[in-house]
């Protein structure tokens, strides 16, 4: 029988038929440690008592109803967001590509409506935003778009983590800057101390609605509820998913500022986009990230475990960088290393790579100490067996 799956995923031969906490079982009972969190979606780990008790009430009062009447659960969540992202307004789509889509046509509409007639926004090389035409077409990964085009226009791609590029592209045509605080899958790029603040300052200086997409960076992952608040600014746009829902597909669009009161009636929609049962899985994330301190708690193992990796990797020659801020930190070698998450995963570790050659640890906020230094041994051992490898190819001794 031929398979019945588009093959839009290249898949690693194991798959799982439950999960708890840190730890997913494989079909054959096997029990793996997830430093990967499902690219950084269960934040509260698995199955988690909380979200599942949250879905199982919800499931047996009401799953869905049209945005066409109020939903009080999808006020509720709302009203707990933009308090913790101090923004004022949120539309609820189903995943981080369509609330990036929302900012993207947010920020042609405020355009429009100051006149400018082929409004354009800022965007990263390196970035990703989604695989939706207008979030690819903002994605700053040629391969990800090959074959795609004709791609929407009205973007003007500058540097990451250069405030002068983005002041060289001014001109009338620009409505907005859309960036991600912390690039994810460029490779866990922390722009410099004060890129945000410049960012910022230019877009009060032109009126341009400075856009944050913390898709991935969301949600606690970094110890504060959203990657932007260690840099102490206030956006106007901030785009969540991966962990709002825990695993229950859910996307939001945060505005405030003059980006508030752009959309209305007619001009956007969704018609699972916060529904009852998947804002109740919001409130349940929200809830227990507060009541089990898990954003510190976040803060705290990311320190530690940053700290394990430059003691043990930084001085070897083929480490390139560890970085990272919270439960989301890079490794990034010197030479490709793709092949490390299948030898992860046959000493029972998830973890990805991503742009080529950067190890990409985003394990859920329950993670205990123990399974932190589980982690951190065998990454260590999987790096030193790399730069060996390498080495030996290369017939030279690793430093």
């Amino acid at each position: 029988m031929s398979d019945p799956l588009m093959p839009t995923y290249k898949r690693l031969p194991v798959s799982f038929r439950r999960g708890e906490g840190t730890w997913l079982e494989d079909e054959h009972g096997e029990r793996y440690l997830d430093a990967l969190a499902g690219i950084a979606v269960c934040g509260l780990g698995h199955a988690h008592p909380a979200v599942a008790d949250a879905l199982a009430d919800q499931a047996r009062t009401l799953v869905h109803t049209s945005n066409l009447y109020r939903i009080p659960v999808q006020e509720q969540l709302g009203e707990r967001l933009v308090r913790l992202a101090g923004l004022e307004r949120v539309f609820f789509a189903n995943s981080g590509a369509e609330a990036n889509e929302a900012a993207i046509k947010l920020a042609r509409l405020y355009g429009h409506r100051r006149g400018v007639a082929a409004p354009r926004i800022l965007v990263a090389g390196n970035a990703f935003h989604g695989r939706t035409l207008a979030a690819l077409a903002a994605t700053g990964n040629a391969s990800a778009q090959e074959g795609f085009g004709p791609l929407p226009e009205g973007f003007r791609r500058i540097p990451y983590d250069d405030p002068a590029a983005a002041a060289a592209a001014a001109d009338a045509d620009v409505v907005a800057v859309l960036v991600e605080p912390i690039q994810g899958e460029g490779g866990i790029i922390v722009p410099s101390p004060g890129y945000l603040q410049a960012l910022r300052e230019l877009c009060d200086r032109h009126g341009w609605l400075l856009m944050l997409d913390e898709v991935q960076s969301g949600m606690g992952r970094t110890g504060r509820w959203f990657a932007f608040q260690h840099d102490g600014i206030r956006p106007d746009v901030v785009t969540l998913a991966k962990a709002l829902g825990n695993g229950v597909p859910i996307g939001a669009c945060l505005a405030g500022g003059p980006a508030a009161d752009v959309l209305g009636p007619g001009s956007h929609g969704s018609t699972f986009g916060g529904n009852p049962l998947a804002c109740r899985a919001g409130l349940a994330v929200i809830d227990t990230l507060e009541r089990d301190g898990l954003l510190e708690r976040a803060e705290l193992l990311g320190e530690r475990l940053r700290r394990r990796f430059h003691e043990a990797l930084a001085p070897l020659d083929g480490v390139r960088m560890i970085r990272g801020r919270g439960l989301m930190i890079g490794i990034e070698l010197e030479t490709p290393c793709p092949e490390l998450v299948g030898r992860a995963l046959e000493r029972r570790l998830l973890i990805n790579v991503t742009a080529g050659r950067v190890i990409r640890l985003l394990p859920p906020l329950v993670l205990s100490d123990a399974e932190a230094e589980q982690i951190a041994d065998t990454v260590i051992a999987l790096v030193k067996e790399h730069l060996a490898a390498a080495a030996a190819d290369r017939g030279t001794t690793p430093a």
